[in-house]
Formats: C-alpha cells, structure tokens, sequence
C-alpha cells in the first residue's frame, strides 16, 4: 500500500459523498477526485519521470489535495513549501530539491517564475495552480496509478537545523500510512460523515491531515478566504457536520476571542488538535471553558511528522496544571526516552533531550548525510528538544535546545535571521532571540551592535530583512547595545540577554 491507495479505497466505497468543498461549494466527490487526481498524474508523467521532485507552493486551496495525490499517483515525491516563505528561499528549497515540476498560486507565480529562472528543470516555468497549463494537465487521458512500493519517497519537508539552512527530511509511504493510522488511534473519532476544515497551512500539518481524513472518507473544506479568518472558521463549522481543525495554538486564541465577543458556540465543532508551538495554560483553559472538552493536543517533528507524543480529549478534562503544561504520552507505534548527557536515561522529572523511535521517523536528510548521521543515531531520532517525563509518562517539553523561535506555529531560526543581519554594514553583531507573547506565543527579537557607532534605525533593518527573508520571519523588536554579553571563548552568552528580555518586557526598538 502507498498513499494514493487511500484515495482509491475511498473513491471505491464513497464514490458519490463529498470530498472536497471550497468554502461552502462542491469541488469535488470521492470520484471526481481519483479521476482527476489520475488525468493530473498522466500529465505530470509526460514531462517528469517516476521517483522526480514536485514543489507545491501555494496558499491553502481545494486544487492542493488533487495535487497531492497526483503526485503520487504518478510515483513522484511532494515536495510542500510554506507559501510565507520569500522567492528566494523557495528558490534554493527548489534547487536543493532538484525539483522538476513547480505547482505555484497565482499569486506566486510571477516572484517565483523571476527566483528560478536560472534553475534548469524539465519544465522550465512554474505551473499556475488553476491557469490554463494546470487545466489542460487536467484534463489529459487518465492512466492507471504507477505501483509505488511503500518504502518510496512520498514526502520532502524542509525544515530548518540548528545554522537555519533548510534540510529536506525524507518521508516515505510507510512514514505518512504510519502517521495516518497513529492519528486515527490516538487523536481523532473520523468518519465518513465528518469534516476537517483546512485553516492551518495544508504544507505543513493541515496538509498531513488530508491522509487519515481520506482514508475515511470524510470530506475537506477549504475556506475561501486565504487567511485565517475566525468568522468565516465559525461559519463553516455551522455549515459542515462533525467538524475537526488543526491549529497553532495562537489560533486557537483568537477563535475563542471572537467566539466569546460574538457569543458563538458553534454547534458541529467536534475536535481542535493544536500543536506547532507553546500553548500556555491559562489560554487553554479559557478555551475549553468555552468550547468544551473537543481539544487535543500533538507533539511532533518535520522528521516525525505530527507523532512523538499526544494528548487526547480525556486527558484535557482534567484541572491539573501539571498536565495540562504537558505535551502528552508517547503516541502508538512510538517509543519516546528522555536521556542525559551521557545518553542513558533520565531519571524522572529529570531534565534531558527527547529522542524517539517508530515507523513514522523519517529516512534521512535528503542530501545530507552528515546531518543524518547527527540526527539518527542508533535507530533514535534525537529531536534536540528538551524535556522531561512524570511517573505516569507524560511529557513535558522544556525548551529548544536548538534555539528555534516558535511563532504563531511557525519555527523560525535565530542564525538564519542573523546571518541577514550581518550582511547589513553598519551591523557589527547581533543576537536573536524569542521573546514570550501572549498572542503569538513568542515574537522574534534582535539585539544588535552597531558597526562603528554608525546610525542605524530599525526600520532600516525591517527593510534591509524584507528584502532577503519572509516577513514572518524578520525581527518585530530590535534593542540597539553597546556590546554582547561573552563568555571566555568568545561565545555570547544568550542567557544573560535572555534575563533582560524577562526584565525588561516593554525594551523598545
């Protein structure tokens, strides 16, 4: 079995129910899907070949998941890029990846089509998602689904190390079916009577979903709106039956907020999985005094796609802080460990890294093998994040010990931010950081040095990163200092300036 079998069992047992709306219409059946999703994959095959790298970049729309299974139908890899993501930095993802065939919105084509435009690839532009090369790939005769063994490259996601280049974890059949089945017996009550509504970006969690939701038939609902927008996730929720979500935790805030201003409690909101970032207590709470008890939580990795740990809805009923701070159990087909320095085991409550094992660990890097190396040790993922377990084996994840910002779910990576920094000339050094926020979790930070006393503002540097990196990523403070804290190596001693960030939370650019 590969992934596109689920689409093909679906279609078989479900062929007339709806698969995919867009908004509040009909996109597509069971049916129409497979048969479109098959027309796309002859197309894709007449001009890449079996095993090639296909890039998505794209705002979440109903085209995404007749892609998706395109892809695979034609035994092609998906290659999924946050569409936040600047030109260029989707250019090198494009590069790295070898890719062959872009798919971009509209929206995107232009800046895109300029990034790559030295890229040699067997298609030689991108493909606008819904224009007139889309429609006619569309529409080419359909084939029968090249037989993909499930050990095959399914799924590369970029996501970013400890220097903030981007690295490609490699995800096969295997790892997405086994992803799908440990969603199906841990987190979610799917059907083919339900619905999950695509909020969230479908190039990352959301669109990880689409697998167990098609495996059961269920339908996806794709907002019409692009962004986020709270009324319009309510309204949906009115319209749709038994509805689920994945949502980053700053999300989840401001649906409770509108849905508490506007008194609405929406009647088919059946489950929330959050997770992509720190979800504090107090807000989770408000929330399920709100909404009830329909929350559950993931805790995962790009290389463990959304399965290292989770907390299922009957673990949130409860008035414990202890576990409600907690990122769960080990989820099923995973082993999780928390070890010291020295690799063996941590006590309990003992602070260590968290590494895991299971059939949804990734492969490998693409082209990296050192980074793998580093990363797989020994059949374990090492995570490098920090955390601890209780007695009863519950999680609670500390801290980054790679220095990733999380923000609005989004993992932001301080070196790659300074590195754009320090091409400006009148940066000497700088320092980034994450700073906690109520809203977006954490917010980025930047402690910067000036080269020679020059004048330097900080909307010089908002535009100098503007220019280089996506905006999501660019600093939304920067503290102007004489100098930066140092050990006797010369390294810059982070906590010293992370003790300022505490004390002084209102420091202004």
């Amino acid at each position: 079995m590969n992934s596109f079998t689920l689409l093909e069992q679906a279609a078989r047992r479900f062929p007339n129910s709806p698969a995919i709306y867009d908004g509040d219409q009909l996109y597509a059946t069971y049916n129409e899907l497979y048969q479109r999703s098959l027309s796309l994959a002859a197309g894709l095959l007449s001009y890449a070949n079996v095993g090639s790298r296909v890039v998505v970049a794209s705002e979440n729309r109903p085209e995404l998941i007749e892609i998706y299974f395109a892809i695979w139908a034609a035994g092609m890899v998906v290659v999924p890029v946050n569409a936040k993501l600047h030109p260029l930095e989707i250019a090198h993802i494009i590069e790295n990846a070898d890719a062959s065939i872009i798919f971009v919105s509209s929206k995107l084509a232009e800046a895109v089509a300029s990034a790559v435009s030295n890229h040699t690839s067997v298609l030689s532009s991108p493909i606008a998602i819904g224009g007139n090369l889309y429609t006619s790939l569309a529409g080419t005769q359909p084939g029968s689904p090249v037989e993909a063994s499930v050990s095959s490259l399914a799924w590369l996601f970029y996501t970013s190390g400890t220097t903030g280049r981007p690295k490609g974890a490699m995800l096969t059949h295997h790892n997405l079916i086994s992803m799908s089945i440990a969603h199906l017996a841990d987190i979610d009550d799917v059907d083919e009577n339900s619905s999950i509504i695509h909020a969230a970006p479908m190039s990352h969690g959301s669109g990880l979903y689409i697998l167990p939701y098609i495996a059961r038939g269920a339908r996806h609902v794709v907002p019409a709106s692009s962004a986020y927008d709270v009324n319009e996730f309510l309204d949906l929720t009115d319209l749709h039956p038994r509805c689920g979500a994945f949502l980053a935790p700053t999300m989840v805030q401001r649906l409770r907020t509108e849905a508490e201003r506007s008194n609405r409690r929406p009647r088919n909101l059946r489950n929330i999985i959050y997770g992509g970032g720190p979800m504090y207590v107090a807000e989770l709470q408000k929330a399920i005094d709100w909404f009830g008890p329909i929350f559950s939580q993931i805790y995962g990795q790009g290389e463990a796609p959304m399965t290292i740990t989770g907390m299922r809805r009957s673990d949130h009923c409860t008035t414990d802080t202890n576990t409600l701070g907690s990122v769960g159990t080990p989820r099923s087909g995973v082993d999780v460990r928390v070890i010291g320095p020295d690799g063996q085991d941590a006590g309990v409550g003992e602070l260590g890294e968290i590494i895991c094992r299971g059939d949804v660990v990734m492969s490998g890097y693409w082209k990296n093998p050192g980074a793998t190396a580093d990363t797989l040790r020994d059949g374990w993922l090492h995570t490098g994040d920090m955390g601890r377990l209780d007695a009863r084996g519950f999680l609670t994840l500390l801290d980054r010990s790679k220095d990733v910002v999380i923000s609005g779910g989004t993992n932001i990576y301080p070196r790659e931010v300074e590195e754009v920094l320090l091409t400006n000339p009148n940066v000497l050094e700088c320092c980034v950081l994450g700073r906690k926020d109520e809203e977006w979790g954490e917010v980025v930070v930047a402690f910067v040095v000036s080269k020679d006393h020059a004048s330097i503002s900080a909307a010089d540097l908002d535009a100098h990163c503007l220019e280089r990196i996506a905006r999501f990523k660019r600093p939304k403070e920067y503290i102007f200092v004489e100098s930066l804290p140092k050990n006797g190596s010369g390294k810059i001693v982070k906590r010293e300036l992370r003790e300022r960030l505490t004390k002084e939370p209102t420091a202004s650019a």
